[in-house]
């Protein structure tokens, strides 16, 4: 009997994770065609309209309707990468130059497992958070994993063997550097708020952050320059313009990735995007509330599978609209220069949040000091 459920234990694990797996990636496909869609609109263009699935494109209305939207462009593109020619310059070293799409991909399917997207709801009423591995030190986790990432790209420009990818390496090693700092340093006053001296809270499970949002005050208006601090530092970390220093066209010609194409090139593409999308479903989860309704309001749904289905789609929408913020200010801002990029990093970043953390440290412990004074 034992053995049994732990049987049927690991299968639910094992089809879970790969349904994160496909929706992840899924996510990331369709956040390419939000991108061109997006950018097509900013711009008075129409963008991909003309891609279709056999039969489908005959159904009336549903069939112009999906081909009009660019529905079926994601398919199209991955067919494309998956059977173009694959080219292999000669002069690259061959074994990390096929690990390093690897590499980069791999961080950020990691990192979901510790990601909570919802609650379910049992008929006895508790819930249960839905995610993979629910671990007290998540946003630990979740740091220190997605941190790896870096090292696809600099093993991509190192393995090129040709300068311009060199540069670009480089150049996200230092970015991630500069930026890792202030991201981290913006969590810390989050931690401190979240678990209070004799709070029963774990401050680094994102599930408990989560859930100490609801029918409360969302942690981005609560910690306003923290929020600001960690979601450009996210832009940097997901190398997003106006950061995408490691592949910057203008004078890297592509980068870290110059030298590859076909597959492995859609491979580190598909990475980006899958960065951002748990980087933005992160950042939900930190300051927007997580899958909870709105600041100081109680969920509105009820306490079963319809609350379950709800508030994960209210989990997506809120992860939804950060992406497609991520796409707006790639649209929106110039590229910055390399010593502006390493200006803000430093000089402005890093001070704003040391002080941000100095200020909450203060102010959590006079307010500590205050409710144990009678």
């Amino acid at each position: 009997m034992l053995n049994l459920e732990l049987l049927q234990v690991l299968g639910l694990k094992i089809f879970f994770a790969f349904l994160m797996v496909s929706v992840v990636m899924t996510f990331a496909g369709y956040s390419v065609l939000a991108e061109r869609k997006v950018s097509a609109w900013m711009q008075g263009r129409v963008g991909p309209n003309r891609t279709v699935l056999p039969f489908v494109g005959h159904i009336p209305f549903v069939g112009s309707f999906l081909k009009g939207i660019g529905i079926f462009q994601p398919l199209a593109d991955g067919l494309k990468f998956l059977f173009k020619e694959e080219i292999v310059p000669g002069h690259v070293n061959k074994v990390y130059y096929y690990m390093a799409p690897l590499v980069a991909l791999v961080p950020a399917l990691t990192t979901m497992t510790v990601l909570p997207f919802g609650e379910f709801f049992h008929h006895s009423g508790k819930s249960t958070p839905l995610i993979l591995a629910d671990l007290e030190i998540g946003i630990l986790f979740i740091l220190a994993i997605s941190s790896l990432g870096v090292y696809g790209i600099v093993l991509a420009g190192w393995s090129s063997n040709s300068k311009y990818p060199f540069l670009g390496g480089i150049r996200s090693s230092a970015q991630m550097i500069s930026y890792e700092l202030a991201m981290g340093l913006s969590l810390l006053p989050i931690f401190l708020w979240v678990s209070q001296p004799g709070s029963s809270i774990a401050s680094l499970s994102l599930v408990e952050i989560a859930n100490s949002q609801n029918a409360s005050a969302w942690l981005a208006l609560v910690q306003p320059l923290s929020a600001l601090i960690f979601l450009v530092a996210l832009f940097a970390e997901t190398n997003r313009l106006p950061f995408d220093m490691p592949e910057s066209e203008t004078d890297l010609v592509g980068g870290f990735h110059t030298e590859y194409g076909s597959f492995k090139f859609g491979i580190f593409f598909v990475a980006e995007y899958a960065h951002i999308v748990i980087g933005s479903a992160i950042f939900t989860l930190i300051f927007l509330g997580g899958w909870h309704f709105l600041p100081w309001i109680n969920d509105p749904w009820p306490s079963n599978w319809v609350g379950t289905l709800l508030g994960t789609g209210w989990f997506l929408i809120k992860t939804i609209s950060l992406i497609f913020f991520f796409i707006w200010i790639r649209w929106t801002l110039p590229r910055f220069r390399y010593d502006q990029v390493m200006n803000l990093g430093w000089t402005k970043l890093l001070p704003l949040s040391l002080a941000n953390l100095i200020f909450y440290v203060i102010l959590v412990t006079w307010l500590d000091l205050s409710a144990a004074t009678p």
